[in-house]
């Protein structure tokens, strides 16, 4: 009797979780195969449902399982580094080479990339300038279509859109899962508020040299992307800070600590993200009346965006970036998914559905493209 009663009750479960998966098979579908499937090309053919089938069943298995976090990172992951590929073969196939000169700079060739939203900002308001060597419209990431997806994902994500969308963040959390256990177990909470401070740097240096200073001499990722010709002392010392800041923040404290330091203490994208989670409809909430204040969400947290006196006080900061992996380690079921407006503890079902629909829906629909083309790629390589 009660193993008949177990299979009943996963019989139930299986068919609720397609039913939540339907729309996102639909929609999904259409994306990737513009509604007719074409395998005349059977590597392009196979790498389309590859993706397909691989969205799906992460999107099934989160609901099947009630897990998020490690179904989100599957795809997050792969997101990250398909995007790196697809844009260092890009750019070997045009230019032959991963690094940009002057002449492709007075060309505006350079691909756009959402960390320089911040620096955008000053000198349009007050010059009308846009201070990137990148297409507006048309071509290869131009900057309005980025523009307006990350503004989208923003105002409804908020800093979700660090653990749903960015395509660099899958990099320190990829290799902040590699080690069981942290190495370095305290690190300062203070230092979540550094990129508070970047941001302000970058975006007044930005403002005085009419130049997007962060990717100039700061950003981590010119070691997986794109680079200025090495021709100079200056350049030189450039590429050696990327390494250096990559090696230290993205690959070796991610894995020493099991957080995601690049994330947390550099980013000053994720400094404007923070603080549209005071806007965006969904959030984490913290059911008190469940909460036996284990901290366990405290210590699993990879951003840094809960304490104890945050879960004593039944909230959690702007720092959190949605990720659910909290969630994810919470037995009691104390920390969920929430609406604003919802009261904490109530319709945690629905409001973890709807989050997880739109939420991977976008990450779904922003990462195909990259990684279809890398998925084909590789099997043009393999046969």
């Amino acid at each position: 009797m009660d193993n008949s009663l177990k299979i009943t009750e996963m019989r139930k479960s299986i068919g609720k979780s397609l039913l939540y998966t339907l729309p996102m098979f639909l929609i999904t579908f259409i994306f990737v195969t513009g509604g007719r499937p074409n395998f005349s090309d059977p590597a392009s053919g196979l790498a389309m449902l590859t993706v397909f089938l691989l969205v799906n069943v992460l999107y099934f298995l989160m609901h099947y399982t009630g897990k998020t976090d490690r179904y989100r990172a599957i795809l997050f992951i792969i997101f990250a580094l398909s995007l790196s590929y697809s844009l260092i073969h890009n750019m070997l196939e045009v230019r032959k080479s991963m690094s940009f000169s002057q002449a492709d700079i007075l060309e505006c060739k350079i691909p756009f990339c959402h960390l320089v939203i911040p620096m955008m900002i000053l000198p349009a308001a007050f010059t009308k300038s846009i201070i990137f060597p990148g297409s507006i419209i048309g071509g290869f990431a131009n900057i309005s279509s980025m523009v307006v997806l990350w503004l989208i994902a923003t105002m409804v994500l908020g800093r979700g859109f660090c653990s749903w969308g960015c395509f660099y963040g899958g990099w320190d959390d990829g290799f902040s899962r590699i080690r069981k256990r942290p190495v370095i177990k305290k690190i300062s909470e203070l230092w979540k508020w550094m990129p508070f401070a970047v941001l302000i740097m970058v975006m007044l240096t930005a403002a005085l040299s009419m130049m997007p200073t962060y990717c100039s001499w700061i950003c981590p990722f010119k070691a997986v992307t794109e680079f200025e010709q090495v021709t100079s002392v200056e350049s030189a010392t450039k590429a050696g800070i990327f390494l250096s800041i990559f090696g230290g923040l993205v690959v070796v404290l991610p894995v020493m600590t099991r957080k995601r330091t690049q994330c947390s203490f550099l980013c000053p994208l994720g400094a404007i993200n923070s603080l549209s989670n005071k806007i965006t409809p969904f959030t984490v909430k913290i059911d008190k009346t469940a909460c036996n204040e284990c901290f366990k969400c405290v210590e699993t947290c990879p951003l840094f965006a809960l304490t104890r006196e945050d879960i004593k006080e039944g909230k959690v900061s702007l720092f959190c970036s949605k990720c659910g992996k909290c969630v994810d380690a919470c037995s009691r079921k104390a920390i969920h998914y929430g609406i604003r407006g919802i009261p904490a503890g109530t319709l945690k079902n629905f409001s973890r559905n709807l989050f997880l629909f739109v939420s991977f829906l976008f990450m779904s629909m922003f990462s195909a493209g990259s990684i279809i083309n890398t998925f084909h790629g590789l099997l043009k390589l393999i046969f």
